[in-house]
């Protein structure tokens, strides 16, 4: 039996983009390796040389917080791809387009890009706003801080789940919170399997109104026992055993103001979803003169949908790869 590791991974799960009916939804988790004596440490403060939680511009180091608190669209993406370029810097290097960034988060929905007419081609050069030797700077720095604190970011992924594959999943679940915890799940396993001997603390932005998630965490994970240590209106947590391999996961409500891992899934996730608009809007903006762009909410989807309508009527595009559905019970 293999022992496990002393290193503790810390991981953090959030989504963007669940309320939208234009666009994708992307759910992504990050992961950092701790010693044992920083296992319950906050993160914000131990990496307080390289990053920050306030959106102060005045200062260098990264920001890392809930997206909603970070970006606004309006002001553009610079502060948010800053943010998110320095960390992906600091873990592997920085990828140069956004299908690179994709191969390195998600890799199975590139091939899945072409049966879009809108993210067929595109592939935007990056950073697409920010500053390229400030992000090189801000990633060295949080690297130097990691080793001085004998951190490591230990990984990022993504689970991009595209427009057709959505409605594709809602019609067969008929609730797109069961879609969504489909992606948190597959999100676990992919770090589960990455790093199988060592202990798991994993900590996922709550679902919705949720309070319950011991039988769909059993469903999942049938190898493993499953002991619930709390449930309640802030937080539910659980511990998952197989053999010396232990996992606890919480979920918690504003989970991205408690946990830096979280914050940092939140980001990752926001500015995929906005790369995505971004190819999206421009494909539309060359169909239709004179179109504003959309971040496919819904009042502002439907004033999106009626500018184009035509054109989708006349380019033959099936609305099942444009059109979200809403339908389902949300839990």
């Amino acid at each position: 039996m293999a022992e496990m590791s002393d290193g503790i991974i810390l991981v953090g799960i959030d989504e963007a983009g669940y309320g939208p009916i234009l666009g994708p939804m992307v759910a992504s988790a990050t992961a950092f390796e701790v010693p044992g004596g920083l296992s319950d440490a906050c993160l914000w403060k131990a990496l307080r040389k390289s990053v920050r939680e306030t959106t102060e511009t005045r200062d260098s180091r990264i920001p890392i917080l809930d997206s909603k608190k970070l970006y606004h669209r309006k002001e553009g993406l610079a502060r948010l791809e800053r943010s998110v370029l320095s960390a992906v810097h600091a873990w592997q290097g920085s990828p140069s387009t956004m299908r690179r960034l994709l191969g390195c988060l998600c890799s199975n929905v590139l091939e899945r890009l072409g049966e879009y007419p809108w993210y067929r081609e595109a592939d935007p050069d990056l950073p697409t706003s920010a500053d390229a030797g400030s992000i090189r700077i801000a990633g060295n720095l949080l690297k130097r801080d990691l080793s001085t604190q004998s951190i490591r970011l230990a990984g990022c992924w993504s689970e991009v789940l595209l427009e057709g594959q959505y409605n594709r999943l809602v019609n067969q679940t008929r609730n797109k919170a069961v879609v969504l915890f489909g992606l948190v799940l597959r999100l676990i396993h992919r770090v589960a399997e990455a790093y199988p001997r060592h202990e798991l603390r994993i900590f996922v932005d709550k679902q919705g109104a949720r309070d319950r998630y011991a039988e769909p965490l059993l469903q999942a994970f049938q190898d493993r026992r499953l002991k619930v240590l709390e449930e309640n209106d802030d937080d539910s947590a659980y511990e998952l055993v197989s053999g010396p391999s232990k996992w606890r996961v919480r979920f918690t409500q504003s989970g991205e103001s408690k946990h830096l891992p979280v914050a940092l899934a939140s980001l990752i996730s926001k500015y995929l979803r906005e790369l995505l608009m971004g190819c999206f809007n421009a494909y539309w903006s060359e169909q239709v003169p004179d179109l504003r762009s959309t971040a496919g909410y819904y009042q502002d989807g439907l004033r999106f949908l009626k500018a184009i309508r035509p054109h989708v009527r006349r380019l033959g595009i099936d609305e099942q790869v444009l059109i979200r559905q809403r339908s389902g019970v949300e839990a």
